[in-house]
């Protein structure tokens, strides 16, 4: 069977991910640099969760964000990163079609809502800190819930079509140009014309420009409190955290908005890979540093089970 560009049709089963192509020695050693990302991933997330589930001190909305956050990141980075290394050590990696829409779902569906979830806690950032008088009465339980629960909802339904449609796409090839299965290339190998798709999802990644928008303007009045501070400690302090989630941030919706805010079939595969190791090895690796393991209360909490373990021991 031929295409209307005469391309034979054939039933695609499953697809090789070609990774990255680096000479063997080289591929050893970023194996175990993403590795060992991986575990310290893991085990900072996992931490963050404990620490929020056993006390008290941390049931706060603040801290319900970050849990959330810390969740997506695990998510993120198991549905990617395994198959990854997987890929260093063996000459071409295989995965299934139903894996490889699963993956792309997870992957949108998980990236999707933390721009919606950074959005949500920087506005609450902004609530903290501009009307801390208030900030009790408007982020209460049911809303701080609701917001959540319009995160994963939103995240759900806003990649459910275009995830449809390529699944019921015909392949003509299965070699993939990525280390994971990401739209760009799964669209490359459809055997018909999917730039109907490709304006789908260019019109999805508005939600990218609107929760960058949101946080901007968040952060932007924090900012100008900060700079009302009168003592040059206060200011100090507070620069010092807004810097750093600023970094994250413009790592997040910069690589994501260079990526997939503009057609996908035009793209460059080898710089788009580099830019897609930030999102799925570099920020989860930095996010629960950056946002919670520097935090005093966390440290002090974490210091005060570290000591009690001690004095069990």
């Amino acid at each position: 069977m031929q295409t209307v560009d005469g391309r034979n049709m054939t039933t695609v089963t499953q697809f090789i991910l070609l990774g990255f192509p680096l000479f063997p020695h080289l591929s050893v050693l970023f194996f175990c640099l993403i590795l060992l990302s991986y575990l310290l991933t893991t085990s900072g997330n996992v931490l963050i969760l404990t620490l929020v589930f056993l006390d008290r001190r941390l049931h706060r909305p603040m801290y319900f964000f970050l849990c959330n956050l810390a969740i997506m990141d695990i998510c993120y980075t198991n549905s990617i990163v395994p198959n990854m290394l997987r890929g260093f050590l063996v000459d071409g990696k295989s995965i299934s079609l139903t894996s490889c829409f699963t993956q792309s779902y997870i992957y949108f569906l998980v990236g999707t809502a933390q721009f919606l979830l950074l959005a949500v806690m920087s506005y609450d950032r902004y609530v903290a800190i501009c009307h801390p008088l208030r900030y009790t009465a408007i982020m209460h339980r049911r809303v701080y819930l609701q917001l959540i629960a319009g995160v994963w909802l939103g995240s759900f339904f806003s990649f459910l079509v275009p995830t449809t449609l390529i699944m019921r796409l015909p392949f003509c090839f299965n070699v993939m140009d990525h280390f994971f299965c990401d739209v760009g290339p799964l669209l490359r190998n459809s055997c018909t014309d999917t730039t109907a798709i490709q304006m789908l999802i260019f019109a999805n990644s508005s939600i990218l420009l609107f929760t960058f928008l949101v946080t901007f303007v968040s952060y932007s009045n924090i900012a100008i409190a900060i700079l009302k501070i009168k003592t040059a400690e206060g200011r100090g302090k507070a620069f010092s955290t807004c810097s750093s989630h600023a970094i994250v941030v413009t790592l997040i919706f910069g690589s994501c908005i260079f990526i997939y805010s503009r057609p996908t079939l035009g793209q460059t595969s080898d710089f788009n890979k580099l830019v897609a190791v930030v999102n799925t090895v570099v920020v989860p690796l930095i996010n629960p540093f950056i946002y919670t393991l520097r935090n005093q209360n966390v440290k002090e909490i974490l210091k005060d089970r570290m000591f009690s373990c001690g004095k069990m021991l």
